[in-house]
C-alpha cells in the first residue's frame, strides 16, 4: 500500500476522471434520459400508456376465435 502524501488520510471521495462519460448518455442506453433538476415526467404519460396497452391487448384477444 502506498503511503499518503497529505497530512489527512483520503476518504471515500475520488477525483473525477477528465474524459468520463455520463452513463445516462451512453449510446447503448435507450430509455434513460438525464433531465434538468426539478423536471419530472408527467404521470399522465404512464396512465395513457397503460390505457393504450390494455386496450390493445383486449382488442387482440377479442380477435381470437372460441372465446366465451
Amino acid at each position: 500500500m502506498a503511503a499518503s502524501t497529505g497530512s489527512t488520510p483520503q476518504t471515500g471521495a475520488h477525483a473525477v476522471i477528465a474524459n468520463a462519460t455520463d452513463p445516462a448518455r451512453r449510446p447503448d442506453v435507450l430509455l434513460r434520459k438525464r433531465r434538468p433538476e426539478g423536471e419530472q415526467v408527467s404521470p399522465w404519460w404512464f396512465i395513457g400508456a397503460f390505457v393504450v396497452v390494455s386496450a390493445t391487448v383486449v382488442v387482440l384477444l377479442s380477435l381470437i376465435p372460441g372465446g366465451a
